[in-house]
């Protein structure tokens, strides 16, 4: 029987160090470039991922601030804009509001001219809306007086009460055009 020699090489199945080296290498590599890839990626999506702002619900007011007597009030739309790290608190539009009796949900519309966008006022002495830009003249339902220059209606905005709150679903339409559109 042969005794093995105290200085012969033991045989191992493992593979060489260098190999195992070169896999780690690899690995790290690919670690380093995917990081910093996935982060500009998720950059780049951020505005598809987050909501767009307009066409969401925003508190306008309390609802004791519109009373039953069926005159429009208007009221700011406020809201939070986010860019970037900052985040402010600013005026995005104005809304109308009305309601006809206590049980009645109120009614609501954009204070933008549909002709070319200038605000609308509401004139109580003659219980209408009118555009001080082009002379665009609306009932007290937003109905087009004519002659108007303006290509339809004033926008209706969908609004909802939630408790004592009034929220509005604030968009804004495109102007000019007889449709009502949605800008994106």
């Amino acid at each position: 029987m042969a005794t093995p020699v105290a200085n012969s090489p033991a045989r191992t199945s493992a593979p060489p160090a260098k190999d195992r080296r070169g896999f780690l290498a690899i690995v790290l590599g690919a670690l380093v470039a995917i990081v910093p890839f996935a982060s500009g990626l998720a950059v780049f999506l951020d505005p598809l991922r987050r909501n767009g702002r307009g066409g969401r619900f925003v508190r306008v007011t309390g609802s004791d601030a519109v009373p039953a007597d069926g005159i429009p009030r208007e009221f700011p739309v406020v809201t939070e804009r986010v860019d970037a790290w900052n985040r402010s608190v600013e005026p995005i539009g104005a809304v109308y509001l009305r309601r006809t009796s206590e049980d009645s949900a109120p009614e609501c519309w954009s204070a933008t001219c549909p002709h070319a966008g200038c605000f609308v006022a509401y004139d109580g002495e003659t219980n209408s809306f009118k555009c001080p830009c082009h002379n665009s003249t609306f009932t007290v339902e937003g109905q087009v007086i004519e002659p108007s220059p303006s290509p339809r209606n004033m926008d209706t905005l969908e609004c909802r009460m939630q408790g004592d709150e009034i929220l509005v679903k604030f968009e804004n339409f495109y102007t000019g055009k007889a449709e009502k559109i949605v800008k994106q």
